[in-house]
């Protein structure tokens, strides 16, 4: 760098030097700024391609609880008609339990008289008394 103002210096002469300096500032001013613009066009493209290109990215997950959460149940209740939908789907499945357990209970009644037949100690039902 020395070397190239020392070579200026001796082909241009002390008194062109400032003149040429202040020349060749702004000849590096003009290309800095020229660059900086290219620069920020260049950006704003890139940043423009890819907001319209890909949806948004959020920090946080969206506001909403869990499924099946009680908040969820509080905050976002279900439509009247699958309320009543579930309310008949767990009295169906009431109903149904109810008729098994008494489905059980009469075979398991079967099932203790008939020991009780073949063990002797309950009448059978051809041997019972005669109604009088």
């Amino acid at each position: 760098m020395v070397f190239i103002f020392f070579l200026a210096l001796i082909l241009f002469g002390p008194k062109k030097m400032p003149e040429i300096g202040r020349q060749v500032a702004r000849f590096l001013n003009e290309f800095r700024r020229a660059s900086n613009e290219f620069r920020s066009q260049i950006e704003s493209e890139i940043n423009s391609l890819e907001t319209s290109t890909r949806p948004q990215q959020q920090i946080l997950p969206p506001l909403q609880a869990p499924l099946g959460s009680l908040a969820n149940r509080i905050f976002n209740p279900p439509a009247p008609e699958k309320l009543e939908a579930a309310e008949e789907a767990a009295a169906e499945a009431e109903a149904v339990k109810r008729a098994a357990a008494e489905s059980v209970a009469r075979r398991a009644a079967a099932e203790n008289e008939a020991v009780a037949v073949e063990s002797g100690t309950a009448p059978s039902p051809s041997k019972a008394a005669p109604d009088a």
